[in-house]
């Protein structure tokens, strides 16, 4: 059975399952076969049903029998006049077959060996028993009830036998059947179109919704009302719910970005296009070359806030991150190594301390890495020449995760700033070092990606004067690698 509807939105020649077809297949098919099924039940019943009365009339008949028969056996003479045969077989329907036997099988009075004698694990006394037979071909339905008479011997045994045919018997079975299967031709299709409206009424409610989204504006990403809606329904509600969540937070993400960067580059633009304009005028050569230095440095600056910013947009970005289990130690003498030349530039001791067996978490190399490149660059830049940077992964702590560490003996961030560097943009007051202040806003986002806490102390290894430092501290939960060590 095929109760299948076409998708208005599939293309070409490809056809989607509806859901309408299906549902009214599952309630439709199981009607359709118990229906047959039905039908060969009421035929049992009503076979049943018209054998009953029939059996009583025939019970009847065979009490009769018996009652004359007994009279008769005193003076063995067992010969029923003819109008009370023709009584006994009067029908203008059926034949009667009727035989009177002796307990050994002899026949006493009757239609001579046309019924077979029934079996006599019983002798039941005074009872009718009914069974069916086959006659010569034809089905009868047949009463038996033994007698006993009041005379001594063997011969006080007697079988009284009366069998009709089915004639009456079919036709008010049929009769029957015709009253119960004809008004189901009416109703099953009264039952399939309410069936089918039901169902209709039933998904309303999914048509409804599916008018809801199509009308809705392109730009409209408010939640959808709940309001009346099916309970069955409230799943999809709230996954769209949700979706629309995360698309309107993609799309500020992608506004923020765009604002930010037209914002940050603007300035670093107009500079290296008043530096070219210079160059290109000016006639000195030494002043040639200091336009030259300067547009370096302003190229090295601009493409520093280009990485960062496109850094910054894909920590921010709501995506799935696909996770697996790397190795801090490796990312952590990687990243120092990265940034060895530039320490010695600025004769600062830059150090790595990481244990002696790799160090697992669960996360995205690419961003740990990026996460790390800014912490490290951030403690290079504040910290004064001949200062020490020290980089360092613990997990020593079961209870604490896993901690990585930047320490620097700078000049230290002041407690009542330390909540705002993680904004973006926001840069301490009073120094003197560039940066565009995204680095700890990129920390922060990577490390709440990761469910790790980023927390901001003072140096207890700072031993220079007035400059307590800076203790950048990322912690990481707690891994089953670590607690095999």
């Amino acid at each position: 059975m095929a109760w299948y509807k076409r998708n208005p939105l599939a293309s070409g020649k490809q056809q989607r399952r509806s859901l309408f077809g299906e549902i009214l297949d599952w309630m439709l098919a199981p009607l359709l076969i118990l229906w047959p099924m039905s039908i060969g039940v009421t035929y049992l019943v009503a076979k049943s049903i018209a054998n009953d009365p029939f059996d009583h009339i025939l019970d009847d008949k065979i009490t009769a029998l018996a009652q004359e028969v007994a009279v008769q056996a005193t003076s063995n003479a067992f010969k029923l006049p003819d109008q009370a045969l023709e009584i006994l077989k009067a029908d203008g329907t059926d034949q009667y077959r009727i035989q009177v036997v002796g307990k050994r099988g002899e026949f006493l009075m009757g239609d001579e060996r046309t019924l077979p004698v029934p079996e006599r694990r019983r002798l039941e006394i005074g009872v009718v028993v009914f069974r069916d037979l086959v006659v010569n071909g034809e089905d009868f339905r047949a009463g038996h009830l033994w007698i006993e008479l009041p005379v001594p011997g063997e011969q006080r045994f007697m079988l009284i036998q009366m069998a009709e045919t089915l004639g009456k018997r079919e036709r008010l079975a049929n009769e029957i059947i015709k009253g119960v299967i004809l008004p189901q031709f009416v109703v099953l299709p009264l039952a399939v179109l309410l069936v089918w409206f039901g169902l209709s009424r039933g998904i309303a409610p999914l048509n409804t919704l599916l008018d809801v989204i199509r009308n809705r504006k392109p730009d409209d990403l408010s939640a959808l009302q709940s309001k009346d809606t099916p309970e069955e329904l409230m799943p999809v509600i709230l996954a769209l719910n949700e979706q629309l969540g995360r698309l309107e937070q993609t799309i500020e993400t992608q506004k923020r970005f765009v604002a930010d960067a037209a914002h940050q580059l603007k300035t670093p633009l107009a500079g290296l296009r008043m530096q070219v304009e210079l160059l290109s005028d000016e006639p000195d050569p030494a002043a040639r070359a200091r336009s030259l230095r300067r547009l370096k440095v302003g190229t090295e600056r601009s493409t520093r806030l280009v990485n960062q910013l496109l850094a910054l947009a894909r920590t921010e970005a709501p995506l799935v991150l696909r996770f697996e289990q790397i190795d801090l130690c490796h990312i952590a003498r990687t990243v120092t190594r990265d940034f060895v030349p530039e320490a010695m530039n600025k004769r600062i001791d830059l150090g790595v301390e990481v244990p002696d067996h790799p160090v697992y978490i669960q996360g995205q190399t690419l961003m740990i890495t990026e996460m790390l490149k800014n912490l490290v660059e951030n403690a290079l830049r504040y910290t004064p020449e001949g200062g020490l940077v020290t980089v360092r992964v613990d997990d020593s702590s079961q209870q604490d995760g896993i901690r990585l560490d930047v320490e620097d003996d700078g000049p230290g961030i002041p407690v009542n700033e330390r909540p705002l560097v993680f904004d973006r943009f926001y840069r301490v007051l009073g120094t003197s070092e560039d940066g565009s202040g995204l680095g700890l806003a990129i920390v922060q986002e990577t490390a709440h990606q990761h469910s790790a806490h980023v927390a901001i102390l003072d140096n207890p290894r700072s031993t220079q004067p007035g400059r307590p430092g800076c203790l950048m501290r990322v912690s990481f939960p707690p891994t089953h690698s670590q607690l095999e060590y």
